[in-house]
């Protein structure tokens, strides 16, 4: 997949992002990075060590909102700043992952915007023309 994976969306009130990736793995991970790079800048962060993640939903958009819900609970109230990500298994309604990153620093892990929730506002997670995209708002 070439660069860039993901867009910000306008939005009056929200910001929003649309993610591409080849596979429906890699559409996961590249939605948390683009998320991630609304919140702060994950090319900042050290590969130190892995947190394990996982997530279990209803569908792939339910899926979508709680694993990005997930990955903003460890940023925010546990404080671990991610480089990226790793799929260990994408099953109907379960992810498990690894988040590669290190326990956040707020000299070094600045942050760019408030992250409150991921929303089910206009959420889409479908394959176009043999590319899988998302499309999520979150509020801020």
């Amino acid at each position: 997949m070439a660069e860039p994976f993901f867009e910000i969306l306008e939005h009056p009130a929200d910001i929003g992002f649309r993610a591409f990736a080849d596979t429906l793995p890699a559409l996961y991970v590249h939605a948390a990075l683009a998320m991630l790079s609304i919140a702060g800048d994950p090319a900042q962060v050290m590969p130190k060590q892995g947190f394990p993640l996982t997530v279990t939903s209803g569908d792939r958009e339910a899926l979508m909102v709680d694993w990005l819900s997930e990955v903003l609970y460890w940023y925010d109230g546990k404080r671990v700043a991610f480089h990226d990500f790793r799929v260990l298994s994408l099953e109907e309604g379960t992810i498990r992952a690894i988040g590669i990153g290190e326990p956040r620093d707020p000299e070094r892990h600045l942050s760019k915007l408030g992250i409150k929730a991921v929303t089910y506002h206009q959420l889409k997670v479908e394959l176009r023309r043999g590319v899988w995209v998302a499309e999520v708002y979150l509020d801020v």
